[in-house]
C-alpha cells in the first residue's frame, strides 16, 4: 500500500466533512458523528458530480447537484438504494490523514 499525505490531522473534527486532493484525484474525509473517519473518493456515482461541497449533517451526506443521500457511517446510498461512495484506506499517522487511493 501506498499511503500518501492528504492533509493535517488537526482540521478533522467529529460531524464534518473535508475535502481533499491527492494529485488529481478528489476525496473527502467524512467523520460521522460517533463513528470513525473514513476517505472516500468525492465523485457522486450518479453523475460523477464533487461531493467535496456536498451537505453533510454528522450523519448524512447530500448531493447537492441532484439530492442523492449517502450514510456517513458507511458511505451506502440510502437514497436511491443499490450504490455507494469508493472508500479507500485510510490511516493517521504522526499527526497526518494519510490515504492509499491505489488501494480502494
Amino acid at each position: 500500500m501506498a499511503y500518501e499525505n492528504v492533509c493535517k490531522q488537526s482540521l478533522l473534527y467529529e460531524g464534518e466533512l473535508v475535502p481533499c486532493k491527492l494529485g488529481d484525484q478528489e476525496i473527502v474525509i467524512m467523520w460521522p458523528d460517533g463513528g470513525k473517519p473514513k476517505a472516500y473518493e468525492a465523485r457522486c456515482p450518479h453523475e460523477g458530480v464533487s461531493l467535496g461541497r456536498g451537505d453533510f449533517n454528522g450523519r448524512i451526506l447530500y448531493c447537492t447537484a441532484h439530492g442523492w443521500v449517502f450514510d456517513g457511517h458507511s458511505g451506502k446510498c440510502l437514497q436511491p438504494t443499490g450504490w455507494a461512495m469508493k472508500e479507500y484506506p485510510m490511516r493517521l499517522e504522526n499527526g497526518m490523514v494519510q490515504v492509499d487511493i491505489a488501494g480502494g
